[in-house]
């Protein structure tokens, strides 16, 4: 793997993502279209669809050389920018998605601000040792805050699995979000 490579977010036209993700792929630039399994149900049938996770957003795996050709890409509007620089996203914040993803169907997002709530560490189940920022606890729900993504995402985890991490250091890293939503 490439260190000198990173994560980055582009814009895209409105429902474009995946036509995007494919356009990168001809071009051999690596990127990720988080799709999300959804459930539709129709007048005579249910069907499993993959819908985008993220409207408008695909991330790309690159160097700062390749944005050129990236912003070339039809149906790309820009690169996320943050202080007048390309958003870098984390390589923990893919992964996570990308396990999330493939544990849960129907997620949901909703938009936050980013605040540091209680922090847990998952001790059981699909996400086991994962660490996070919980926003609220119900029945069996478990809202888990990626803060440099400016989102939460919904699963249900069975209250028992997650544990109560004390709060040693404070961390938000919030540029991301605020790139997207201010």
């Amino acid at each position: 793997m490439d260190t000198s490579k990173k994560w980055y977010a582009v814009y895209t036209r409105p429902r474009w993502e995946k036509k995007v993700a494919d356009l990168l792929v001809r071009k051999h630039i690596e990127n990720y279209c988080p799709l999300n399994k959804m459930v539709r149900q129709w007048a005579d049938r249910k069907k499993l669809v993959l819908e985008p996770l993220f409207t408008s957003y695909v991330f790309v795996h690159t160097t700062p050389q390749e944005h050129v050709t990236i912003k070339q890409t039809d149906g790309i509007l820009n690169l996320v920018y943050w202080l007048g620089q390309p958003a870098v996203i984390r390589d923990e914040e893919i992964d996570t998605i990308r396990q999330f993803l493939n544990e849960y169907h129907n997620v949901q997002l909703e938009k936050i601000n980013v605040n540091m709530n209680d922090r847990v560490r998952i001790s059981s189940g699909p996400l086991m040792a994962r660490e996070g920022d919980v926003i609220e606890v119900r029945s069996k729900t478990v809202k888990v805050q990626l803060p440099s993504l400016g989102y939460t995402m919904t699963a249900e985890v069975e209250k028992s699995n997650v544990e109560v991490i004390p709060i040693t250091t404070s961390y938000t890293n919030n540029y991301f979000y605020n790139a997207l939503f201010k």
